[in-house]
């Protein structure tokens, strides 16, 4: 594989923060844009950069609801207290709730891992990648003419988060919106919206910690190149800022119920790939 030039590690990170973020796939997009590169396979880029630039749009979560990490955080702690004393709470904190249901709804991502690799290698199929933006544009146009919910962490079940959690299992596939799915599933549940929006990025965070871990031993067996470490952090500081910033456009937009313009993006975008890949053939 050719070196990763500041550039192209500039423009991963840019469409890292806004692909994974914004519900038009992250994977597909750097999918898409690493074949468009003409690096060596359409779906690979180097181990540490790829596991780098997750942390970075991770960081980008933390930024964005710190708040409510913190109670989780504050609340695990309590909770460990209360086992300790023998007592409940009654009714249980919102934020202890909220570990509950994201623990829950990280469980379907392990009925992928026996599948892993040839997921991951749909990636390196450019009709696969068009299709499932197809798809992604789907559930969005779908996601606006749902009736608005009002479960929030107080009030929705296990059995809503599990299906959430199984949103997210499918999204693995590139292509497909991890976001835009997760959003989707929660407003066809009951969600509220600005539940579904949070609910959706607090559940990001085991999944990219649990991918990290996974993707780490392997980026390391193939030799870390230090000297282009610098490079890489310059995606990786683009990727956090940009997510940033991304989050919160999609929070704004998401109270409006306004995801049509997505829906119409996913298409072209998948109309394109599609085209594009007919005529390189």
């Amino acid at each position: 594989m050719s070196t990763l030039t500041l550039l192209h590690a500039v423009l991963l990170g840019l469409i890292q923060g806004v692909a994974e973020f914004l519900p038009i796939s992250s994977s597909g997009h750097l999918a898409i844009a690493e074949h468009l590169l003409g690096q060596a396979g359409a779906a690979e880029i180097p181990g540490f950069f790829d596991v780098l630039l997750h942390l970075g749009t991770l960081v980008a979560v933390f930024a964005a609801y710190w708040q409510d990490i913190r109670d989780m955080i504050l609340e695990f702690f309590g909770g460990i207290g209360d086992l300790a004393r023998g007592s409940t709470p009654s009714p249980v904190p919102p934020a202890r709730r909220l570990i509950l249901l994201i623990i829950v709804g990280t469980l379907p991502l392990f009925a992928v891992l026996p599948v892993k690799d040839l997921v991951e290698g749909l990636g390196d199929n450019m009709y696969f990648v068009a299709g499932a933006l197809l798809v992604t544009g789907c559930l969005l146009f779908a996601s606006d003419r749902v009736r608005k919910g009002r479960k929030t962490e107080r009030t929705a079940s296990l059995v809503d988060v599990l299906l959430v959690g199984a949103a997210q299992a499918v999204a693995t596939c590139p292509g497909i919106s991890r976001s835009g799915t997760t959003i989707t599933a929660g407003c066809f549940v009951g969600f509220e919206r600005k539940f579904a929006v949070r609910f959706s990025f607090l559940l990001s965070i085991p999944a990219i910690l649990g991918a990290n871990i996974l993707s780490l031993k392997d980026a390391i067996e193939a030799e870390i190149p230090w000297e282009e470490v610098p490079v890489y952090l310059a995606g990786v500081l683009v990727a956090a800022v940009v997510g940033y910033a991304c989050i919160r456009l999609l929070k704004m937009i998401a109270e409006k119920g306004k995801f049509g313009f997505f829906a119409y993006y996913c298409w072209l975008a998948g109309v394109v790939t599609l085209v594009l890949t007919v005529l390189q053939k």
